[in-house]
């Protein structure tokens, strides 16, 4: 039986059977405050299985930031298989605010073993210490470094496409469309998990979850605060900042979109999803019924079979 709620008011989500016994337990990730939310991931982090690492080689190294900035650091998963392989740079989540090499270690890891792909991550500047466009354009420094050494990393360069979850969806986004328009690195692919596209959040599932799990409208409008400043909503906003600002999405790589149907980005995910497609961009969209906010991270039968699609997807479209 379904939950209901009084005539008029707004339905109660029903999570999918796998997630709803986790809703209660997940912590509040206070994106009000960077530093509380930041350690309180951290925490999280602690907590996580080690990470099967078996069959790839994993290194750190730290390049050519951009033009007066700090160097890079990426984190490079390297099959041992023989290559050139595809290669995926690979974009972290947090809301702009925080994360870091180990908060998607997990994923990186599944692609360059099950996927076939050499993978660098990218440890970006956050905000608000550094807002817009500092990650961005160090995501774009570490894309020109990846193309720039494909023969060194066994990256094949007509097989290269990024991706990322959450805000780092709407980084890898942004990358796709710098990339044409400053004649950059040509690429093949872009995955967009669970999406940050649009700063205006003026959408039915972006005013209608204010309090769902792991994300809610609240959030986001946290941290587009700390990304693009107080007062932003009465300055233009980058499409490189927020991508669906974007007017022109044609020439852009082939897309795959996921959302999550009690997420606040789902519809911005979703419009824009269906813009690329509009634009002759093909795109593959798929919105997971009963799911939240990254619900691919909890380790439920749903979370695994959600992980091996996106790995499987990643494969299709770098694989040899």
């Amino acid at each position: 039986m379904s939950e209901t709620s009084p005539a008029g008011s707004t339905p109660r989500p029903e999570y999918h059977p796998e997630l709803a016994p986790l809703v209660e337990g997940i912590p509040y990730l206070d994106v009000t405050d960077p530093p509380v939310a930041r350690r309180t991931l951290k925490g999280l982090e602690a907590q996580w299985p080690p990470v099967d690492t078996s069959g790839i080689i994993v290194t750190e190294r730290a390049v050519p930031g951009p033009e007066g900035a700090p160097d890079v650091t990426v984190r490079i998963y390297t099959p041992e298989t023989p290559g050139p392989h595809g290669g995926l740079l690979w974009i972290h989540g947090g809301g702009f605010v925080m994360g870091d090499l180990e908060t998607e270690h997990q994923h990186c890891a599944s692609f360059a073993a099950d996927g076939g792909c050499v993978v660098v991550s990218v440890q970006y500047r956050l905000a608000p210490e550094n807002p817009f466009p500092a990650g961005v354009e160090d995501c774009y420094a570490a894309l020109e470094w990846m193309a720039k050494n494909t023969a060194e990393l066994g990256i094949d360069p007509d097989r290269m496409g990024v991706a990322g979850c959450s805000a780092g969806g709407a980084l890898a986004a942004a990358l796709t469309l710098m990339a044409r328009d400053r004649g950059g690195p040509r690429l093949v692919f872009q995955l967009l998990t669970f999406p940050v596209i649009d700063d205006r959040m003026d959408t039915p599932s972006a005013r209608r979850f204010q309090d769902t799990p792991v994300w809610s409208t609240p959030h986001s409008r946290a941290s587009w605060r700390h990304y693009l400043g107080e007062g932003h909503e009465q300055r233009e906003t980058s499409p490189y900042a927020a991508p669906g600002r974007a007017t022109d999405l044609s020439g852009l790589p082939p897309a795959h979109v996921i959302t999550a149907e009690y997420d606040p980005l789902r519809d911005e995910g979703i419009g824009y999803g269906l813009r690329l497609l509009e634009a002759g961009v093909p795109t593959g969209i798929h919105q997971w019924a009963g799911t939240f906010h990254i619900f691919d991270a909890y380790g439920t039968e749903l979370s695994e079979r959600a992980a091996a699609e996106r790995t499987r997807v990643v494969k299709e479209a770098l694989g040899a």
